[in-house]
């Protein structure tokens, strides 16, 4: 059996529960190094084949893959924050059906719930915005026309974009020519939930400045809309007193009763 395990954002213990036994257990384990924290490694048990896919190509994976389950072993491939976002898995799970090896996943906590616990932040705020994009600038990888950065920016929701650290400045030009206001609220998270994490906040015009004075390059997440400085929302209805709920009445309707 093959288990995509989802890592999390960065910090060891924020693999889930689940994912942690089936990582002990694991015969081999198959990780991306570029970007999953090796310290979770040590949880391994003694005897198990530990490879670095950093290194590999898609066949190689599969091909130790293929050698382990003849040999009756777990795997676990290792992937960073949720496999399902920019994990590549698809084409994984594709290869592992057509050999007609079982698989699993391990879902896990992506790295833009880590940069909200970062900030400090909620990305639903009522009356501010209640919707998150996540997405990424084109690069060597394509991205279809409709999901471009400018067209999404034309509905000023909340903006997680992964993978575009690198162009801050093409990526500043698109966001406001997308139709976000110079001064919108924006975030550089690098490295969210390790112990290196670094957090620049700033306004949209200055975002390649910013990231540019701290060495951003890499390895960060940008977030982008009013939520990011948190001010200006409405209460909650679900624990206004007033409100009724399947659970409680609210204040107006106990006192009629």
């Amino acid at each position: 059996m093959v288990f995509i395990v989802g890592a999390g954002p960065g910090a060891e213990d924020l693999i889930t529960v689940r994912g942690l036994k089936l990582l002990q257990k694991a015969d081999l384990v198959i990780y991306a190094g570029s970007l999953v924290n090796p310290g979770l490694l040590k949880e391994t048990k003694q005897g198990c084949r530990i490879l670095d896919s950093a290194e590999m190509t898609l066949e190689e994976v599969i091909e130790e893959i293929v050698q382990a389950e003849k040999k009756g072993m777990s795997t676990v491939r290792l992937h960073t924050g949720d496999p399902c976002i920019y994990g590549a898995i698809r084409e994984q799970m594709d290869a592992l059906e057509a050999r007609n090896i079982p698989y699993q996943i391990c879902p896990g906590v992506s790295s833009f719930c880590g940069a909200a616990a970062a900030l400090l932040m909620e990305y639903t705020l009522p009356e501010v915005s209640q919707s998150v994009v996540i997405t990424r600038m084109q690069g060597r990888t394509g991205v279809p026309e409709k999901e471009s950065i400018r067209s999404f920016a034309a509905h000023q929701a909340t903006m997680v974009i992964f993978l575009s650290a690198g162009m801050l400045k093409e990526l500043e030009k698109e966001l406001m020519d997308g139709g976000y206001p110079a001064d919108t609220p924006a975030a550089i998270v690098y490295k969210a939930t390790w112990p290196e994490e670094k957090i620049v906040r700033c306004v949209l015009s200055r975002l390649a400045e910013s990231g540019e004075r701290e060495g951003m390059k890499k390895t960060a997440l940008i977030i982008v809309g009013r939520a990011v400085a948190q001010k200006d929302y409405l209460r909650s209805k679900l624990y206004d007193p007033g409100f009724t709920t399947g659970f409680r009445a609210g204040v107006d309707e106990r006192s009629e009763n």
